[in-house]
């Protein structure tokens, strides 16, 4: 298995780039040899998240996916396991719970220190390599670049968060990692519409990409938007609801715009 193998990279146009961390499904057979048959369903992915962001193309945008789930590791986790919300539920580099709370492995058969080693540097790396390098090629091309890290999860994990999730949550590391103009714009876009819930910089406010590429004063604004699956799919069957995806992708349309302006 080579990097490549690891993610597909499309180059767009323009300086917009979209980052699926959690879209993968794969997982090696060694791997799913020691995990628990509901873990081997990787339910917590961000499932069709790359059918929902299939239009950017049209939009010139460069869009990456990885192949490989979550569970094997998590792109959107520093390789130092250092937790993204101290004092708060959440799941690590190489996870060991689901998003339930159940134990992702068998007995005995969590990975080691030196899988979690290997992980990063057959899964973690490349993509974050990759990662960096499109950044780069758009700012060089264009004087900037605008990363869109895009994740969707259940509307109600009481493991994560108390309640019912907003529709939409946009994060910004709290304002470090977009210029005030365009979080103000992309705000602007939310608040113009009235069929989804959302709030700015909630439980969600950004995980590892965001946080760590996001340089506005050197023309890098980096934005996560967590999506609520019950808009675009069936949470409890994982399908795909063509309808509420095509009204639910105008307003990620609208969002994406801003960033473009």
């Amino acid at each position: 298995m080579t990097a490549a193998d690891t993610f597909a990279l499309h180059r767009g146009s323009t300086p917009l780039f979209i980052s699926l961390p959690h879209d993968g499904t794969e997982i090696p057979d060694d791997i799913a040899a020691r995990m628990l048959p509901a873990a081997q369903r990787v339910p917590d992915t961000d499932w069709h998240v790359s059918r929902l962001y299939a239009f950017a193309r049209d939009l010139g945008a460069s869009i990456i996916v990885p192949k490989f789930s979550r569970y094997v590791v998590d792109l959107n986790r520093p390789p130092d396991n250092a937790s993204l919300y101290p004092g708060q539920n959440t799941t690590g580099l190489c996870p060991l719970v689901q998003f339930s709370g159940e134990s992702i492995y068998l007995p005995d058969k969590e990975p080691s220190a030196d899988d979690i080693v290997e992980r990063v540097a057959r899964y973690w790396r490349p993509y974050h390599e990759s990662l960096a390098a499109e950044i780069t090629r758009i700012r060089n091309g264009h004087g900037r670049a605008v990363l869109w890290d895009g994740h969707s999860i259940r509307s109600v994990v009481p493991f994560l968060f108390d309640g019912r999730l907003p529709d939409l949550n946009l994060g910004t590391a709290s304002g470090a990692s977009c210029s005030p103009r365009l979080q103000q714009r992309l705000t602007g876009v939310l608040e113009s519409q009235r069929e989804y819930s959302f709030i700015v910089n909630g439980r969600f406010k950004g995980g590892y990409i965001t946080r760590n590429y996001g340089r506005p004063e050197e023309g890098v604004d980096a934005i996560q938007l967590e999506l609520a699956q019950l808009n675009y799919m069936d949470e409890e069957s994982f399908g795909y609801e063509e309808a509420k995806a095509c009204e639910l992708q105008k307003l990620i349309l609208a969002l994406l715009g801003a960033c473009l302006q």
